[in-house]
């Protein structure tokens, strides 16, 4: 029998996806990440810290919620796994309190990442509050005029933000730019990548913190309804949300596994971020993944309302599960995004964020074409405070 839930190789790769494609100096400095993460995985002082704050920090586990509302009228059981009700507003604090613990243990001084939304950046600024680490965060500047409330938060934490204001000025270029200044620091401080994505072993070190979400969700829903979900979705950027629940029913052939990616105005380059979908076998930031591309073979830009899924690549774990057809990759674009944004907020009172958004509309949708009954757990991946005041303005409909 075929085993799903794999784990990358000693060279980080999953299948032909992932690896190191960096200089020789970070390369020897992230190998001794490597190192001190799988010795700290299993050990168990560095485990009962962590879980410590999961549960009395964070506040895991977080619960499964059954949307009765929406499961008269759509006629499938619509369920919500809640990482949107996580310390901070996201599943981004799950990998923020480890990779900061991680920081701290190989005594580094400086956590540097980068941010879409803004989630990631607010979760990692706090954990390096919680754990006295200065904390250096970039941001695209039309993110963080798009997400001003949590560009706020993450001054309100103590974090020092340097707007990226070159190319597109969005998450990639904040990669960009995060990258440049880790090159240069990496002695003291240690990168916090926001997902499953870059060079080895991020993909390996962000899935492991945010499989919680899987395993809790696979005995939550056992537990609710003596049964597996028929389907699980979620939205995919990078695809940290997506594989932490997704880990947790890989294993499961009859559970139906779909990510779903930000087709944004439509298929043109540029207008989207969909990269399983229209991407090219390529290198982005030191990692081999489908990525969207230029002609000339460099990465181009994307684009999504949501300000946390426009990134040309994804996680090398998911492309191998695309190729291998264990998950199938979808889309939904900005429309799907938004009526399911109110739809939720005015049929059930949770208001989502917009990048969860995306796998809620694609649920919606599929659940017309499903038998009557069929069981759905979308992955609510965040919440929508920090996009009030944008969709107000740019798409109101109260």
């Amino acid at each position: 029998m075929q085993k799903y839930n794999i784990q990358p190789d000693e060279n980080g790769f999953f299948g032909e996806f992932g690896g190191i494609f960096v200089d020789d100096n970070l390369k020897k400095e992230f190998l001794k990440i490597a190192d001190e993460f799988l010795k700290l995985k299993d050990d168990k002082a560095f485990n009962t810290e962590l879980d410590y704050l999961l549960k009395n920090f964070a506040g895991r586990p977080s619960p499964i919620f059954h949307c009765k509302n929406l499961s008269r009228e759509y006629g499938c059981e619509i369920y919500l796994k809640r990482e949107d009700l996580n310390h901070t507003g996201a599943h981004k604090i799950n990998h923020s309190l480890g990779e900061a613990l991680l920081a701290k243990h190989m005594r580094k001084t400086k956590i540097i990442a980068e941010t879409g939304a803004g989630q990631h950046g607010v979760a990692v600024a706090t954990a390096a509050a919680l754990t006295g680490l200065k904390c250096d965060i970039y941001m695209g500047e039309v993110d963080a005029k798009k997400e001003e409330p949590n560009v706020q938060r993450m001054k309100i934490l103590g974090a020092n933000i340097i707007i990226a204001k070159s190319g597109q000025r969005t998450l990639k270029e904040a990669v960009d730019e995060a990258f440049r200044a880790y090159l240069n620091e990496y002695e003291t401080a240690t990168y916090a990548i926001g997902s499953v994505v870059g060079p080895h072993p991020y993909p390996m070190i962000v899935e492991h913190f945010q499989s919680i979400i899987g395993k809790e969700a696979r005995k939550q829903f056992l537990e609710q309804t003596n049964t597996l979900p028929d389907y699980v979705i979620a939205c995919m950027g990078g695809g940290s949300n997506a594989i932490g629940i997704f880990d947790g029913f890989l294993e499961d052939e009859n559970v139906n596994i779909i990510g779903v990616e930000p087709l944004g105005k439509g298929e043109a380059l540029g207008q989207n971020a969909a990269s399983m979908a229209y991407g090219k076998i390529g290198i982005l930031h030191g990692f081999k993944s489908y990525v969207l591309q230029n002609e000339d073979g460099t990465p181009s830009n994307a684009y999504s309302v949501a300000s946390g899924l426009d990134y040309p690549g994804v996680g090398p774990k998911h492309c191998y599960l695309k190729d291998i057809k264990r998950v199938q990759y979808v889309t939904a674009d900005d429309n799907t995004a938004i009526d399911a944004f109110y739809e939720l907020s005015k049929k059930e009172g949770i208001i989502p964020a917009l990048e969860s958004s995306h796998a809620v509309g694609y649920a919606l949708k599929l659940s017309k074409k499903l038998d009557n009954g069929s069981k759905i757990l979308i992955n609510l991946s965040g919440r929508g405070d920090k996009d009030i005041n944008y969709i107000l303005k740019n798409y109101g409909r109260i």
